[in-house]
């Protein structure tokens, strides 16, 4: 029998239209334009000015505390603006505005990365290379990367789970991924197991991914402590709280971590840039980006500079089709929509979808007819109709009360409601109401 979690949840239409779409390169762009808050914490403090000759690679912004994280230029060239420009939240964020250098050659050469197995550094140099290198999480959070990993004594952590969930409708990155990497995913996994000093790993993978499941199980042969997990397709079991919960059994206390429960979980994409950082020093400069649509001529995914604009991305699948409504970061579930495809790509840009008008438009909000159906599919308990209307009538203290701040955000509420209530987006607007009000508290 599959695994999965045991409350709530739903089965959206999946619309996986680019599994079978090998992950390509895109040109490399003219300009890059590289926010400096691409991750959840402090933003990053900008260490060049204008007019700066930067190399590939080379650090152009610096953490800006514990919870921050190093960016780098994914191009050779020069800083032409450190710019305010609207990003994928849809405010104005710093920005560093770098135009390539077309006639260096490290633009354009594609490094070659041959698989190399063999570990060799100690535990404080494996996390000083993931600090260092600016990696996050790449499954959406942006969490740095090193704060998971840096434990205190008291924390005893037993299980690293690899999150190759990715139970978003339309999104293939992660599947991608683990069908082109899957000995360099192992060898990253196996870093992370030296550096913890764990001897247990678990991959979880969604049912629908059956060459991938094949793929790692093969990968993993040689080494018993890592297993791959066959997951129920169950959307959202991609969430850290609910893959616990599914592959161990154990349950992350209400404002807790998974550490509190003796696990670490890293995405797939995480753990290829945890390999690529301590076997071959390279920052996180680049990702996999699933660019799909049901009318796209070329949905695809591809390995895209950070920084790149939307619009090269979208010139790559052929233009927006006529009758495009919304353009969206991320998945139709949890993602959202950007106001123009100006827009750079971050290190949580997993992907783009193009949406039509008519899959676009929300249907007329009607009353709730408390049929109790979003009670029923909330994997967190809640009450998203009473979380709705608390925060529609401005009761903020009573909407902390009711656990306001443990909805993962999942979307799953308004996707069954037979009323087309936007139970997500008042949930979503109380939830940043009741954020600032404990703030100023504290």
């Amino acid at each position: 029998m599959l695994k999965t979690f045991p409350k709530g949840g739903i089965h959206p239409e999946e619309n996986k239209i680019t599994s079978s779409k090998a992950i390509k390169r895109i040109p490399v762009p003219k300009i890059v334009y590289v926010p400096i808050a691409q991750h959840i914490g402090i933003p990053s403090e900008i260490i060049v000015e204008k007019k700066d000759k930067v190399e590939i690679g080379q650090v152009i912004a610096k953490s800006g505390g514990f919870v921050s994280s190093n960016i780098h230029t994914p191009v050779a060239g020069t800083v032409t603006k450190l710019d305010m420009i609207v990003d994928s939240s849809g405010y104005k964020k710093q920005c560093i505005v770098i135009r390539t250098d077309q006639k260096n050659e490290s633009n354009f050469e594609v490094p070659d990365f041959p698989l190399k197995k063999e570990i060799t550094m100690d535990q404080k140099d494996i996390l000083q290379h993931i600090t260092d290198s600016g990696i996050v999480g790449l499954g959406g959070a942006t969490f740095p990367s090193h704060v998971k990993l840096d434990l205190k004594n008291d924390n005893k952590v037993d299980c690293l789970i690899i999150n190759g969930v990715e139970c978003e409708p339309y999104l293939t990155a992660d599947h991608r991924l683990m069908l082109e990497k899957a000995e360099e995913i192992i060898v990253g996994i196996q870093i992370l197991m030296h550096a913890l000093h764990i001897n247990k790993a678990v991959i979880g993978i969604e049912n629908n991914k059956k060459d991938a499941i094949a793929v790692l199980k093969e990968a993993t042969r040689d080494d018993k402590r890592i297993k791959v997990a066959a997951l129920k397709v169950k959307y959202p079991q991609g969430s850290e709280k609910q893959l616990i919960k599914a592959i161990l059994k154990r349950e992350v206390p209400k404002g807790g971590l998974p550490m509190d429960v003796g696990v670490i979980v890293h995405n797939v994409g995480t753990i290829y840039a945890i390999y690529q950082a301590v076997q071959y020093d390279q920052p996180l400069i680049e990702r996999v980006v699933t660019v799909t649509g049901k009318n796209l001529e070329n949905a695809s995914n591809f390995w895209v500079k950070i920084g790149t604009p939307i619009k090269d991305l979208v010139a790559e699948v052929g233009g927006l089709p006529e009758g495009t409504r919304k353009i969206v970061n991320g998945g139709p579930m949890m993602g959202k929509a950007i106001k123009n495809t100006d827009v750079p790509v971050t290190k949580g840009t997993s992907g783009i979808l193009v949406i039509s008008e008519e899959e676009a438009s929300r249907q007329e909000s009607k009353n709730c007819i408390r049929c109790g159906q979003c009670v029923f599919v909330c994997p967190m308990g809640l009450e998203p109709h009473l979380l709705m209307n608390l925060s529609e009538k401005g009761l903020y203290e009573r909407l902390s009360d009711e656990d306001v701040m443990t909805c993962i955000e999942c979307g799953s509420c308004s996707y069954v409601c037979p009323s087309h209530r936007p139970l997500l987006d008042y949930i979503r607007f109380g939830k940043s109401i009741v954020k600032k009000l404990n703030t100023a508290k504290n």
